[in-house]
């Protein structure tokens, strides 16, 4: 598949913002495999699932025969992006800078295909820009830009216009920064279209026509949506933070959960742009969702595919595993691995020690107000310990009795959890 039918791709996914003449796109495209690339500054030391579009993007190009470069920007990164920000970011230090990149390099290497005819590559621009001299840099590249055109430039015509705010010189010449770039690329390994979100189209076409005017060839921009959610609230974030594609910083239970909460209004249009279903699929789920929204069906074909692509199948299964344990309070049947997740995850954890008594426990961990309300709790039946139903009030907890030697589900009702740890020397 070339050319037009990618785009046609891309486009009923409505992952088309902008782009350079798509007739002569579509051309470009269907002539032959071709170099596309995109960038990703490592302002963290993971990316977060608003990188998903661009980073599938690129998948989808690799899996219609083409050359997929992805650019980490270590020097980029020390600049600072403008684009979607309304004060100036904190300068970060090289040695963040260079950690960062080689952790990003790691984690966007696992979602192309590293190897074989349409081999993806990820490149650093530190490396092409780390020995440039600032006079060359200025004669070379920084001539082909005017002023009047680049305070034009939404990303700089908003800071310009926030009283007291402004924009750095270090921060206006990100733009000179970005279209090197693209002129190194299309220098040393033929890129021809860079794709990027749509707050990046300014950025891509001053690299357009740096390329044109240096080199005398044509090349593309391509755009893609910014995610948004139907009732205006921030896309990937949740009450404890960003949801990040590195495990460590989001659970692949925490993950998945954020994916299987979409609101119906979104997850037709999430289908579209961080799954591959086909068209009829992604129709078919619209549908039942209709007229069984209690089913949740397009929801799970979301968060299952979206987990597997980032995650990988094992640990949405454990997922999975973590949610129907959770629901039905039945968590005997969690591994430790598991149990680790929902400790990564923010479930209060509660030190304890071996012999403490489950009432002082409840009353000490804030779980209830007093002894007392914990005490008519058991007797009411309302208090669970790993899974089983307390009844005895004066009952202990001990070594012996918890998960893997170390762990205790206490679980108020239906929905409150605490868990517990044994501090016997093992947690800190």
């Amino acid at each position: 598949m070339f050319g037009k039918d990618v785009l046609e791709e891309f486009a009923w996914r409505g992952l088309i913002s902008q782009s350079t003449d798509r007739k002569r796109l579509a051309q470009h495209l269907g002539a032959g495999s071709k170099t596309i690339y995109c960038g990703f500054d490592p302002t963290a030391d993971s990316l977060h699932i608003g990188s998903l579009v661009p980073l599938l993007a690129l998948r989808r190009f690799q899996e219609c025969k083409h050359r997929p470069i992805v650019l980490i920007g270590g020097a980029t990164g020390l600049i600072g992006d403008p684009s979607g920000r309304d004060n100036e970011r904190p300068l970060v230090s090289r040695d963040t800078i260079l950690h960062r990149t080689a952790l990003l390099k790691a984690q966007v290497s696992a979602f192309l295909d590293l190897h074989g005819e349409y081999a993806a590559e990820v490149v650093n621009n530190l490396s092409w820009t780390e020995n440039l001299d600032v006079i060359t840099f200025m004669r070379d590249i920084g001539k082909h830009f005017s002023v009047n055109a680049m305070i034009q430039r939404d990303s700089v015509r908003t800071r310009i216009k926030r009283e007291g705010e402004g924009i750095s010189y270090t921060e206006f010449s990100y733009m000179l920064l970005q279209s090197l770039d693209f002129l190194e690329l299309a220098k040393t390994r033929f890129c021809s279209l860079q794709i990027g979100g749509n707050d990046q189209w300014g950025n891509i076409v001053s690299g357009v026509d740096l390329v044109r005017r240096n080199l005398g060839t044509e090349v593309h921009a391509l755009t893609l949506p910014l995610v948004t959610k139907a009732d205006g609230t921030k896309f990937g974030k949740t009450s404890s933070g960003a949801v990040w594609l590195d495990k460590q910083k989001t659970s692949p239970y925490s993950f998945y959960q954020y994916w299987l909460n979409i609101a119906d209004e979104d997850v037709t249009k999430f289908l579209r742009y961080f799954t591959f279903l086909s068209e009829e699929e992604i129709l078919e789920s619209e549908s039942v969702t209709k007229r069984r929204p209690y089913e949740r069906l397009a929801q799970r074909l979301l968060a299952d595919n979206v987990t597997d692509i980032v995650h990988g199948r094992e640990l949405r299964i454990s997922a999975q595993t973590v949610a129907s344990a959770l629901f039905k309070g039945d968590v005997r049947d969690l591994d430790e691995t598991d149990i680790q997740q929902l400790e990564l995850d923010g479930l209060e954890l509660f030190q304890i020690n071996p012999g403490d008594g489950l009432l002082a426990i409840m009353a000490d961990s804030g779980m209830v107000k007093s002894k007392g309300e914990a005490r008519n709790l058991v007797k009411s039946g309302g208090v669970s310990l790993n899974g089983e139903v307390v009844n005895d009030d004066k009952q202990c907890l001990e070594i012996k009795d918890a998960l893997y030697g170390r762990y205790f589900f206490l679980r108020r009702g239906k929905k409150v959890y605490k868990l517990l740890a044994v501090n016997n020397g093992e947690i800190k």
